[in-house]
């Protein structure tokens, strides 16, 4: 009977020793020790001198999807490769290539058309009468980092403000926007009051407007949210969780760069949100120079690429969509951000091609793994 034992023990032994399988770090990247193979494919096991044979061939490349279609989530990868990753904005660059493309549920022409929609209900933009621009000179791209004043007048000339900022969602993103420092390196502290203001901000936008609901209804459907709380929950989130740009000091959010704008490295940085500008501009806070890009529409939305100097700082070019409503802009960047994050986004406005670049703040995480946003904002030729 000891023989009997000591040779099933000793098989068992052997063939945990030589079974390829257990050898392996197919499917197995980025996971902990585990005692129950013979060699590691975790970080850890270059230090320790007990990783798999295949371990570089198959788990060095981190960012990539090969052999890791379908894996169970792990905090320690760069990336992932499962069914959520697209719904949490961390996919791997690879996956729709590599894993058959079952992380992008929606296709470029899906955002094209729920793009259109959204153009067409957006009732609560200006009209013609209610906003007038002087967009003076046009510059040659090869101009823009001249820092030279090319606007003896102010872009807006007029702007209905009793009409537009009576609106729920204008006065909700004025309440918004006054809220932060806009100098990088200086920690963002919210009072419960602010705290109210953007919960109100992201409710009133998405949940209050056709624009909002419309863009929550194409999200539920492809299976990216399964309730509308879900849905605002991580859009309060992404946008305004802080993290940080400078001095590790939690100073910045995607709602602040994108719409407040901020000043970093004697630059401002971000800053794509024609109220914001407006508002600067009437203060004389803002100068307009000149702007290098208009796009082809002849009613509002419209885009421009722009130079200005804020307060002493300049921006090389900072593109906004102008004339549109504050749900319209949100919803847009929100759209692109969470179907093509770190990528570019093609949308239809009246037709016509608007491009989006996204970008994600790769350093820091909320939820299950979710990434800020970094930034986003219209692509100019």
């Amino acid at each position: 009977m000891k023989f009997i034992t000591a040779l099933v023990l000793w098989v068992a032994l052997f063939t945990r020793g030589h079974t390829n399988s257990l050898d392996s770090c197919v499917g197995r990247c980025g996971y902990g020790t585990d005692s129950d193979f013979t060699c590691q494919c975790n970080p850890s096991c270059e230090k320790y001198g007990d990783c798999c044979s295949d371990y570089v061939q198959v788990c060095k490349s981190s960012s990539s999807c090969k052999n890791r279609c379908d894996e169970t989530y792990n905090s320690q990868n760069e990336c992932h490769c499962n069914s959520k990753c697209s719904q949490y904005n961390n996919c791997c660059e690879d996956y729709d290539q590599v894993c058959g493309g079952g992380g992008s549920v929606v296709s470029d022409a899906d955002i094209k058309s729920i793009s259109q929609v959204l153009f067409t209900l957006d009732s609560n933009k200006a009209s013609a009468s209610q906003l007038i621009l002087e967009p003076q000179t046009l510059i040659p791209d090869s101009q823009t980092s001249a820092q030279t004043d090319h606007a003896p007048k102010p872009l807006f000339r007029y702007l209905d403000e009793g009409t537009l900022f009576s609106r729920p969602t204008y006065a909700a993103l004025l309440a918004v926007l006054d809220n932060y420092r806009r100098m990088t390196g200086q920690t963002e502290a919210f009072t419960q009051q602010q705290l109210q203001e953007q919960e109100h901000f992201v409710r009133e936008t998405m949940s209050n407007t056709e624009v909002g609901r419309e863009l929550f209804a194409f999200l539920y459907t492809k299976g990216v949210y399964s309730s509308e709380e879900e849905f605002l929950q991580d859009l309060k989130m992404m946008w305004f969780g802080l993290y940080s740009r400078s001095n590790g000091q939690l100073d910045s959010s995607g709602f602040e760069h994108i719409f407040a704008g901020e000043v970093k490295g004697g630059k401002v940085s971000g800053f794509h949100n024609w109220i914001q500008f407006y508002l600067l501009e009437k203060r004389g806070q803002l100068n307009y120079y000149s702007h290098s890009f208009n796009g082809p529409w002849t009613s509002y939305p419209d885009v421009l690429g722009m130079q200005f100097n804020w307060d002493g700082y300049y921006k090389q070019v900072g593109s906004a969509v102008i004339g549109c409503s504050p749900e319209f802009d949100f919803a847009l960047y929100s759209l692109c951000y969470i179907t093509r994050p770190g990528k570019m986004c093609r949308l239809s406005l009246g037709g016509k091609e608007l491009r989006i670049q996204t970008y994600t703040w790769d350093k820091t995480t909320y939820g299950d793994g979710k990434k800020y946003i970094g930034s986003a904002f219209p692509a100019t030729p």
